[in-house]
């Protein structure tokens, strides 16, 4: 049996989540704006809820497409306020479509929003080397600085805790703690 962060539980979607995508590095920029979303769209709610909508998500947001997404008009927001398959708040969903049009300033200043983000780690995660569970910030300096630049170029549901919790999903940090089998992969 493999032993895993404490956090996944015994679902089998956590489970496949953790030990499959969780703190791996991420270089895909669609991949990216996903997490980016998904990680607003978990505010205020746990990440399993988020994560049995993802499907959904993938259906409603076009697979991600950020072009897509950054063209959403009014009618297309209120039709995704309809949509049972993902989390229908309405904050959440015009913050989806601003930060697409962020997402893509970024690429075009940048080359990649890849660039930008892993610029900040120099293209190497961020190695921690927490024992448990109650180790784990919910922000640290790095998440701060990177919430700042995002927030002054105007995205939203992007404060430093949910910048924190996509610096893990995408790898930029590696949180898995020591006893997992994930820790040193």
């Amino acid at each position: 049996m493999k032993n895993r962060c404490k956090w996944c539980g015994d679902d089998p979607l956590y489970k496949k989540y953790h030990d499959e995508e969780w703190g791996v590095p991420e270089h895909d920029d669609r991949k990216l704006f996903e997490m980016l979303i998904l990680e607003g769209a978990q505010a205020g709610l746990s990440w399993i809820t988020v994560l049995k909508r993802r499907e959904g998500y993938r259906k409603a947001f076009d697979n991600f497409d950020v072009r897509k997404v950054a063209s959403y008009d009014d009618k297309k927001q209120a039709e995704l306020m309809q949509n049972s398959e993902i989390i229908r708040n309405r904050l959440k969903i015009k913050s989806a479509v601003k930060n697409a049009g962020v997402f893509m300033s970024i690429q075009r200043e940048f080359g990649s929003f890849d660039r930008y983000l892993w610029g900040y780690v120099n293209m190497k995660p961020v190695m921690h080397h927490f024992k448990n569970m109650s180790e784990l910030p919910a922000n640290d300096e790095l998440s701060d600085l990177i919430s700042k630049d995002l927030k002054k170029r105007g995205m939203s549901f992007a404060g430093t805790t949910i910048i924190y919790a996509y610096m893990q999903a995408v790898g930029l940090v590696n949180d898995h703690t020591s006893d997992c089998f994930k820790y040193d992969s």
